[in-house]
């Protein structure tokens, strides 16, 4: 069977299933795996002056394990592919997410602010309803990329070693790829090679969301939009997104207490949002998902 028709069966049964909590808690999903293998490395490596050095090592190992891990299993054919495929990938579960801020805003601002909270690392305790529904749309469109887009396509270009490659480089970077003291030099390769993977997807998934909204013409200004961004990636869906929604998102926000100036993404765009544009975002996630889909069917036959 075809890489693509592997990922194309995948691609369906996790819209259908998505994650079901029933097995979940009974077996550890491998992300969580992922994530305490990075934890423990973080915690055993992490020191001295080398830090850099041993964090490029540390990457390099990680790589390697998955692609032995990928190949390995492959070598027993299809069935074990799509399991680990579908499980891999989130388009079901990122929607519910994100659906569930605006079913939560329909009961109370507060509720509302603990939905989006659940998704997005950002201050929420004084988020008006424009700025839950703003993070909802921005996190949906980032993670369309980096959920589902960009894992199933290095599942095409490299196979179960391509997609466990960079899940565990993508775990990697959300849990040591930020410039604090303690992992500014540890995570720098994971945080550089997590942007170089994502690089194609995310332009990807733009034009995924241009196509099957208001068409490539925009391209352009996704471009000039993405390049104002503060990530060399999630500008690009962001902007389209924004576009799609004829919404303003992104924009300024706060840290720990602290409020950062971020431009907007789209500032043309409704500064005034609600429940029903975060709705559309859900809508938008299942079209582009679509398209995909199609894509790699068109693939699967030749």
């Amino acid at each position: 069977m075809s890489t693509a028709m592997i990922l194309s069966i995948a691609l369906t049964l996790d819209a259908l299933l998505g994650e079901p909590r029933w097995l979940w808690n009974r077996v550890t999903h491998p992300a969580i795996l992922m994530g305490r293998v990075i934890g423990q490395a973080d915690k055993r490596f992490n020191t001295g002056d080398a830090a850099k050095l041993i964090g490029i090592l540390v990457i390099a190992a990680l790589v390697a394990a998955m692609w032995c891990l990928g190949w390995v299993v492959s070598l027993f054919g299809w069935l074990p592919q799509v399991i680990i495929v579908a499980i891999l990938l989130a388009q079901k579960s990122l929607v519910q997410h994100v659906q569930a801020v605006a079913d939560a805003l329909r009961i109370s601002l507060g509720d509302g602010r603990r939905a989006v909270a659940m998704i997005v690392s950002r201050d929420t305790a004084h988020m008006d309803q424009s700025a839950v529904s703003r993070s909802a749309i921005e996190s949906a469109a980032e993670n369309l990329s980096d959920g589902v887009i960009a894992p199933a396509f290095w599942f095409l270009v490299g196979g179960l070693p391509g997609i466990l490659i960079y899940k565990i480089i993508n775990t990697a970077d959300s849990m040591i790829g930020y410039r604090t003291p303690r992992h500014e030099q540890f995570g720098w390769a994971a945080a550089r090679l997590d942007d170089v993977l994502n690089w194609i997807p995310a332009r990807l998934t733009a034009v995924l969301i241009a196509s099957t909204h208001h068409g490539l013409n925009a391209l352009g200004d996704i471009r000039a939009d993405a390049a104002k961004h503060r990530s060399p990636n999630a500008g690009w869906p962001e902007s389209a997104m924004a576009r799609a929604l004829n919404a303003a998102i992104a924009g300024p926000r706060a840290y720990d207490g602290e409020m950062r100036d971020f431009p907007y993404v789209y500032p043309n765009g409704r500064r005034t949002l609600g429940p029903d544009d975060v709705d559309a975002a859900c809508r938008a996630l299942w079209r582009t998902w679509a398209a995909f889909l199609a894509i790699c069917l068109v693939l699967s036959v030749f």
